[in-house]
């Protein structure tokens, strides 16, 4: 499938069937965020499959928004491993883990999948709940799993910003006329 069409069809799956993923789908998945750009290539990533019932529990109790899906992936990153822009010392982590979440999110869809980003848990809970490592930072969990036949994308879905709001060529000369209500309104 192009590419632009996967993202086009792609949407955050909420409701999901009870049929668990295949270990040759999953592995393609973790294929993909293996596969992901990093800086430096340092690959900090460290993820997380959440996918016996101990430990899908586990995950009730760090967030509500579970969706009650077959399998979860905890995305997080290595601190230690992680590259560190020198003029700031930025940790650079967090964006990896992002990418690669990203790239595992798209391979999801275009295995006929579903997932949402979910970045709302406590990540005091996860790091309790599953015995992180102090080094490792959560960053986000997938639930993933195949749509239930009521899923649906949310109304807002294919609600998109005109591009000329969030593209500008060589200065922002003109960014400030675009509020936040009205680029929602679009």
């Amino acid at each position: 499938m192009d590419f632009l069409d996967l993202a086009k069809e792609r949407y955050s799956v909420r409701k999901f069937s009870g049929k668990k993923v295949e270990k040759e789908k999953l592995d393609k998945i973790l294929e993909a965020g293996r596969l992901a750009p990093t800086a430096v290539n340092f690959q900090p990533q460290r993820i997380l499959v959440l996918d016996s019932e101990e430990n899908l529990a586990k995950l009730k109790e760090c967030t509500q928004y579970h969706f009650n899906a077959p399998l979860a992936i905890l995305v997080c990153y290595d601190k230690t491993v992680s590259w560190k822009r020198k003029h700031d010392n930025k940790d650079e982590g967090e964006i990896d883990a992002s990418i690669v979440t990203t790239h595992m999110m798209m391979e999801i869809a275009n295995l006929g999948l579903g997932s949402t980003w979910v970045g709302y848990f406590d990540p005091a809970a996860v790091i309790q709940a599953y015995g992180l490592p102090e080094n490792i930072i959560p960053v986000a969990i997938l639930p993933t799993g195949y749509p239930s036949e009521e899923s649906a994308p949310s109304a807002m879905h294919g609600k998109r910003v005109d591009m000329e709001q969030t593209v500008f060529f060589n200065s922002f000369e003109g960014v400030e006329k675009f509020s936040k209500t009205e680029q929602v309104a679009h």
